[in-house]
């Protein structure tokens, strides 16, 4: 019952909040979004999350894809830090990460990999926070029914 409420109860569009990650304070001020669901390499249905947000005034679009890894069919959203981005790799990253935590309530894993790439991961717990939002619930759970809750 509880869950029924919260899904679709929110908007993304003009979203704001503040948020601490990493040290540090971030003001995460979300344009709009969507999520669609694409198929993947072996035909396994993936789920894309596009938001475009404003992080310490950087506009920019932040875009995760989740699929079903491991033995026990986990939910796991991947995406990758921007070298492009205003202040490199490392700094798109903790304001993707600010974005997620704002949007969610919980911050997501960042790891650097060996080869200087920077990936951001998200889990269940996270599309449970993605949910709420009118623009994302809809592509949420009929991925999650798809691919099997």
């Amino acid at each position: 019952m509880k869950e029924g409420k919260a899904r679709g109860s929110l908007t993304l569009r003009n979203f704001e909040k503040k948020v601490e990650v990493g040290g540090r304070e971030h003001v995460v001020k979300v344009i709009g979004g969507g999520a669609e669901l694409k198929e993947g390499k072996g035909g396994r249905e993936l789920l894309r999350i596009k938001i475009t947000a404003e992080v310490d005034g950087v506009r920019r679009e932040y875009v995760m894809t989740y699929g079903r890894y491991g033995a026990d069919n986990a939910a796991v959203g991947r995406a990758y830090a921007s070298v492009d981005a205003p202040g490199g790799r490392w700094a798109d990253a903790e304001r993707f990460a600010a974005v997620i935590k704002a949007l969610t309530g919980r911050e997501p894993k960042v790891y650097r990999m060996k080869d200087g790439t920077i990936m951001i991961k998200c889990y269940g717990e996270h599309l449970e926070g993605f949910v709420r939002y009118t623009e994302l619930a809809d592509a949420v759970v009929r991925w999650l029914e798809e691919m099997g809750r």
